[in-house]
């Protein structure tokens, strides 16, 4: 019960900060570490990057090579090191409708605040690889009654389901974004993520000036491409949550690359020991001084 408790709280205030006057920022997290390190510098929520999963859990591209039961693994880990609410990634849906469904029924129940789900064939491409112009993307009519599967499918009203057109993204333009932005709102999708390649911001404007949809739903937004605008301003432009989606996991592959040049070059641990985390800032970042107390005191 205390974890269905827990789970609500999460749900809770992330339903809050979606209707709340000032934005909802969320950072990615790769693991339980770097989701316990978001919670510690203040950030609103965590999400599950399934970029972050793929690439730095095992070591594979993303293009839904990673399951469904990876991926709920590395999220309920990564749930369990915060109070912070958690949303995961979950690429397609890991297949068709009845995929979608049993995702959500297996998220829900693992006590995940919410799941977003893309409009990407299967297998998809990460958005942000440059070596596509236009692609196709599953038929809008077809997400929609995936979405509409998966909301009925859950048990609690305040499982949050964001649905992310890639319109803008696969070269369908601003039009084919906005009929796939209505088609996944009717469908009940608690929020809309519109995602761009462009740093102009135009194209987002463009979805901004002709969605008729705007300020009835939820508005999402990753900045990975279009980085020089803060949360505020992209509120200030009508998103209710912005993900800074991947920027830990790329910081933590730089660090390990430089740490292990130098390791190669040096031949000795001393090298690199001032620019680095120090031993002791490990074993109090996870309470192990509190850890030992309880075990030799018993309280």
């Amino acid at each position: 019960m205390k974890s269905g408790n827990r789970a609500e709280k999460k749900r809770a205030r992330l339903r809050e900060g979606l209707g709340a006057s000032a934005p909802v920022l969320m950072v990615g997290a790769h693991d339980a570490m770097s989701a316990q390190l978001i919670e510690t510098y203040g950030f609103d929520a965590v999400w599950v990057s399934g970029f972050g999963v793929a690439t730095m859990t095992h070591a594979v591209p993303d293009l839904n090579l990673t399951t469904m039961s990876e991926v709920l693994a590395a999220s309920v880990r990564i749930d369990s090191a915060t109070s912070l609410p958690v949303v995961t990634d979950c690429d397609n849906g890991f297949g068709g409708l009845s995929n979608v469904v049993r995702t959500v029924v297996e998220f829900e129940r693992a006590g995940i605040a919410g799941i977003c789900l893309e409009d990407n064939l299967f297998p998809k491409r990460n958005s942000l690889y440059s070596g596509e112009s236009k692609r196709e993307l599953i038929a809008a009519a077809e997400q929609a009654r995936r979405i509409r599967a998966g909301k009925s499918a859950q048990e609690s009203d305040s499982f949050v389901i964001i649905a992310r057109v890639e319109a803008l993204i696969a070269g369908h333009g601003v039009e084919a974004a906005c009929e796939r932005a209505d088609a996944y709102a009717e469908a009940g999708a608690d929020a809309i993520l519109i995602h761009s390649k462009d740093k102009s911001l135009a194209e987002i404007e463009g979805f901004m000036t002709e969605w008729k949809g705007k300020g009835s739903i939820p508005l999402v937004a990753v900045p990975t491409l279009f980085p020089d605008y803060t949360d505020q301003e992209l509120y200030d432009k009508g998103f209710q949550m912005v993900i800074l989606a991947n920027h830990p996991m790329r910081a933590a592959v730089q660090a390990m690359e430089q740490t292990l040049q130098t390791l190669q070059l040096e031949r000795k641990a001393a090298a690199v020991d001032p620019h680095i985390a120090s031993v002791d800032h490990i074993f109090e970042l996870v309470g192990t001084k509190e850890a030992i107390a309880l075990e030799e005191e018993g309280i």
